[in-house]
């Protein structure tokens, strides 16, 4: 007789729930506010652990970006962060976005392709982005059109290579 498997999922168990379910009563109202704003811009609503998300074009990043600061239903006057993640077929560039005066975070996510990262800076929206593309851009070589100076934050200027990609080899790193 063949044992029962464990850890086995059961047959009739119910599928996990949306993670947009999760989201608390306010981050629920912000996503779909977000969603309604930036409709122009074909977004796809989501989450990013337990914060609202919203995924859009990198065609659009700079005036979507605008909205979410000038629209007083959001307010996102402050760049907490810009992180880029490699999914080594492409980029994503995650904006986390504060508005200090209704107490609200939203997340603009935008996608790049590997073979030819290049962005639009929103430096005009939010002076903070400057370092934070040029991290971007020393780590990871996406390139942001219209930024004032992507000169080297972290590295130096002969340095060759973006050692943030998954495929950079650190057996090649000599000290010196």
């Amino acid at each position: 007789m063949p044992r029962p498997r464990r850890n086995a999922p059961e047959a009739d168990a119910d599928p996990p729930p949306d993670p947009i379910e999760l989201l608390s009563v306010e981050c629920r109202a912000t996503l779909d506010r977000a969603v309604d704003l930036l409709g122009g811009f074909s977004p796809v609503a989501g989450t990013l652990g337990d914060l609202p998300q919203v995924t859009i074009p990198s065609t659009g990043i700079v005036d979507a970006c605008a909205t979410c600061r000038d629209h007083e239903d959001l307010d996102c006057r402050m760049l907490l962060c810009l992180a880029c993640v490699d999914h080594q077929e492409r980029f994503d560039l995650v904006y986390f976005l504060q508005s200090l005066a209704l107490e609200k975070t939203l997340v603009i996510r935008t996608a790049v392709p590997y073979d030819n990262p290049v962005v639009s800076t929103v430096t005009g929206i939010w002076p903070a982005a400057d370092w934070y593309e040029r991290e971007a851009h020393d780590l990871f070589g996406v390139s942001f059109s219209g930024h004032p100076d992507l000169s080297p934050l972290l590295l130096y200027p002969e340095f060759e290579g973006y050692p943030g990609r998954k495929e950079y080899d650190f057996n090649d790193y000599r000290e010196f």
